[in-house]
């Protein structure tokens, strides 16, 4: 089984910190073993349901594993319902300012304010109808060149981050949305808060209380191996290779 995932910081994010994409402990390369297989991942800090369809569209090696892949996991959408005082564009551009001094001062202030406007402010970093637009613009296109992969996507996770002062009021209505397309478009959806809850609720994960520890890597991973051995078949058996 050879799994394709397109995923946030969740998918290589540790108790400690950022970690290789082949670490064996991380759920993605959990899941594929417990299937037998191989895990191929693309992802980045802050990635929503846009940028995984930008890495898909844009990224010549994620072309490249397309034509070798079984079940593509849409690991992306936790990040979207995240407050985001600034527009993406802006927060995001925070490092392309220059001199160095000037770039480090406006990411200080940006962090010292990020709580306190996430209190106040409604804004998230992609709204719900985006997140959905952009997953059935991953499943459209893939389906249309690659009709042999099967999909698996992701219930949005929880968080208990100071940086954004514990405020997740997008959730609920991103969770609504996702639920609905992926029902309308045959996607299967790992309930992610039921495994890895408690785990951020009680500081057992990443002191930042937004990344998971072992403990929910290991959840995560054997669930959604459970997931996709449920419901997809080696490409193996359909096209005889």
């Amino acid at each position: 089984m050879r799994l394709l995932v397109l995923g946030d910081s969740l998918t290589f994010h540790g108790p400690e910190g950022p970690l290789p994409a082949d670490h064996p402990r991380l759920w993605p390369n959990v899941a594929a073993s417990a299937l037998g297989g191989h895990a191929e991942l693309a992802a980045g800090f802050g990635w929503t349901a846009r940028d995984a369809w930008w890495s898909l569209t844009g990224d010549p090696r994620v072309w490249a594993l397309l034509p070798h892949t079984d079940v593509l996991v849409l690991a992306v959408g936790h990040m979207d319902t995240l407050p985001s005082p600034l527009p993406p564009f802006l927060r995001q551009g925070l490092r392309y300012l220059r001199p160095d001094g000037v770039r480090r001062r406006a990411r200080a202030a940006y962090r010292a304010v990020q709580p306190v406007l996430s209190r106040v402010l409604p804004q998230v970093a992609l709204s719900p109808a985006r997140t959905v637009r952009y997953l059935d613009l991953c499943v459209r296109a893939v389906r249309a060149l690659q009709p042999g992969i099967r999909f698996v996507g992701m219930t949005p996770s929880v968080h208990r981050s100071a940086a954004y002062a514990s405020v997740h009021r997008g959730r609920a209505a991103a969770e609504r949305a996702v639920r609905a397309w992926a029902a309308r478009v045959d996607v299967p959806l790992l309930d992610v808060p039921p495994l890895v809850r408690e785990h951020v609720v009680t500081r057992r994960g990443n002191p930042d209380g937004l990344h998971w520890g072992w403990e929910a890597h290991a959840l995560v991973g054997a669930a959604m191996a459970d997931l996709i051995g449920s419901v997809a078949v080696d490409r193996s058996e359909t096209d005889g290779t």
